[in-house]
């Protein structure tokens, strides 16, 4: 199957927070079109806890099967790029590190019923236009099914029939 491959980076900031349990909050807050190869995430901004990293080597994939998740995002009124990251165990920084980005409203509620950490940050311009051109091509909606009158109890009529030895109502 046919699918389209961008390169992003993911910039991911560190909060400091005056708490007494937690002294810190991670979170996304942009998705850049890249063109380096370079895995490595850099510094950009920032020192000790109020720092941002950017964090290159990651893609958004646009797929056909992932084409309705991606019609509920553009159809949106802010679409979003959604970013799945999760807390490294070894100690490098940044300490959060993203690693997965997606476009699909469909596989971003997987990610969060499995119990990940996704967060959703605005779509580039020249991401957006390559998403509605792919939708555009490759979304179908669902059929429109004629609703019979009385659908949903013919099933209780046929049991009530068995129940009563066969007689009708």
């Amino acid at each position: 199957m046919p699918f389209m491959r961008f390169p992003v980076a993911v910039v991911m900031q560190r909060v400091p927070l005056a708490n007494r349990w937690v002294d810190e909050r991670w979170e996304a807050i942009a998705v850049e079109l890249a063109e380096e190869s370079s895995s490595e995430p850099v510094r950009i901004e920032g020192a000790g806890m109020g720092a941002r990293w950017r964090c290159p080597g990651l893609f958004v994939e646009l797929h056909p099967v992932e084409a309705e998740g991606y019609f509920l995002n553009v159809s949106a009124e802010e679409p979003k790029v959604f970013v799945l990251w999760r807390m490294t165990e070894t100690g490098e920084e940044p300490a959060a590190r993203p690693l997965v980005v997606s476009l699909s409203y469909s596989e971003a509620a997987r990610f969060l019923d499995a119990g990940e950490q996704v967060d959703a940050v605005p779509v580039p311009a020249p991401l957006l236009a390559e998403m509605e051109r792919f939708v555009l091509t490759h979304y179908k909606g669902e059929p429109r099914k004629k609703a019979k009158r009385n659908e949903l109890y013919e099933g209780d009529l046929a049991r009530r029939r068995e129940a009563s030895g066969g007689r009708g109502r």
